[in-house]
C-alpha cells in the first residue's frame, strides 16, 4: 500500500508528456519514487518469508499490486 497515493499518482501524472497510460504512469513511477518502490518491494518480501508452511495468502507481486493500483486511479480520472 502506497502512503499519499493520490498525491503521488497525481503528481506522476503532471510529469508526464503524452497522456497517462498505465504503463507510461509505472515507468514514470519508477523513476520518480525509487523509495517508495523500493518499500513496496520490501513489505512483499519481509510477508512472503513470514508465511507459514502449507498456508497460502495470494499476496500480489508488487509489479501488479502497482499497476492495478495504477488502473483504478485511472478510472477516476
Amino acid at each position: 500500500m502506497i502512503i499519499n497515493q493520490e498525491e503521488i499518482f497525481t503528481t506522476v501524472a503532471e510529469n508526464l508528456e503524452e497522456k497517462p497510460t498505465e504503463q507510461s504512469m509505472f515507468t514514470k513511477f519508477l523513476e520518480l519514487y525509487p523509495e517508495e518502490w523500493k518499500q513496496l518491494k520490501i513489505t512483499f518480501s519481509k510477508f512472503n518469508r513470514s508465511k507459514q508452511f502449507g498456508k497460502t495468502i495470494p499476496l500480489p507481486k508488487p509489479e501488479q499490486s502497482l499497476r492495478k493500483e495504477i488502473r483504478s486511479w485511472l478510472k477516476k480520472q
